[in-house]
């Protein structure tokens, strides 16, 4: 018998904005994350924290690991079944797409960042992690000029109807 795909209904999605700030992303993918079984809940709950996590791709033996990112803790388990929230997790992906990474990643001023985490359709957790270089003072300053602008021309269009 074939199983039943879960539909996602309300599953939370979390987006790390800081990322899209500090960072001009290039390249993105999506990727598993191996969890335990009360990480999963405390996701589902909604106790995930994006801001300061990063991406380290290690050569021996190929792997991507995912640092600093806070997965709160599982209320209803007790203390002994508990997670550690700030552990360094697993990244899944094939090992072309981990090699690709690792030869762009080593370059001088380029880090990898998760970007956003949520649940695919199958029910699993997934994270968009993304190839960027850091944003200067001046380019940010002007995406800020760029999105004021962009909100005047939409609040100009919406009062002309």
């Amino acid at each position: 018998m074939a199983r039943r795909k879960k539909q996602p209904g309300n599953a939370p999605e979390f987006v790390n904005r800081k990322a899209r700030h500090q960072y001009e992303i290039t390249d993105t993918l999506e990727v598993g994350i191996v969890l335990v079984g009360t990480e999963v809940k405390s996701v589902r709950e909604g106790r995930v924290s994006l801001g300061e996590g990063y991406v380290r791709v290690t050569d021996h033996p190929l792997s991507l690991w995912l640092h600093g990112v806070h997965i709160g803790e599982y209320a209803p388990a007790g203390p002994s079944r508990q997670h550690r929230s700030t552990a360094v997790r697993q990244l899944l992906a094939h090992k072309r797409e981990i090699r690709k990474l690792f030869t762009k990643s080593i370059i001088k001023g380029v880090t990898v960042v998760p970007l956003k985490m949520y649940f695919n359709q199958d029910g699993r957790v997934k994270v968009l992690i993304g190839l960027g270089t850091g944003k200067k003072s001046h380019d940010k300053r002007q995406d800020l000029r760029k999105r004021e602008a962009d909100r005047d021309i939409e609040r100009a269009m919406r009062r002309r109807d």
